[in-house]
């Protein structure tokens, strides 16, 4: 929950980098965060408006993780618009969100492992 929390104090901070495990926890805790949403918009009886909310409120806080994780291979921000191209686009920012960072400084800063 610290590296969902930690993501979302960067809200809309895209320099710097961050490690697999920001990026995979908070994806973890968005997912989990957006079953609750859906389940609150069943029991309520209110559509889809929480889940749209949440949705909404964390395309900016997500991007820029995402952006940062890219950051810490030493790839820029725009690799994500490779998710456009069908099904290989998808599955090659898979294998680049799993894939160890640079070790060391690289363009985009220092390495997050050694800070930490």
């Amino acid at each position: 929950m610290s590296w969902f929390i930690g993501a979302l104090k960067k809200y809309a901070t895209f320099s710097g980098r961050a490690r697999r495990q920001e990026y995979w926890m908070f994806v973890l805790f968005y997912v989990l965060f957006a079953i609750v949403a859906s389940l609150l918009d069943m029991v309520l009886g209110t559509v889809t408006i929480i889940t749209l909310v949440y949705s909404l409120a964390m395309i900016v806080p997500m991007l820029a993780v995402l952006v940062r994780r890219l950051h810490d291979q030493d790839k820029s921000g725009a690799w994500f618009f490779i998710t456009f191209v069908p099904i290989v686009g998808s599955i090659w920012l898979l294998v680049l969100t799993c894939t160890e960072g640079t070790t060391g400084p690289n363009k985009y800063g220092e390495d997050p492992k050694a800070i930490s």
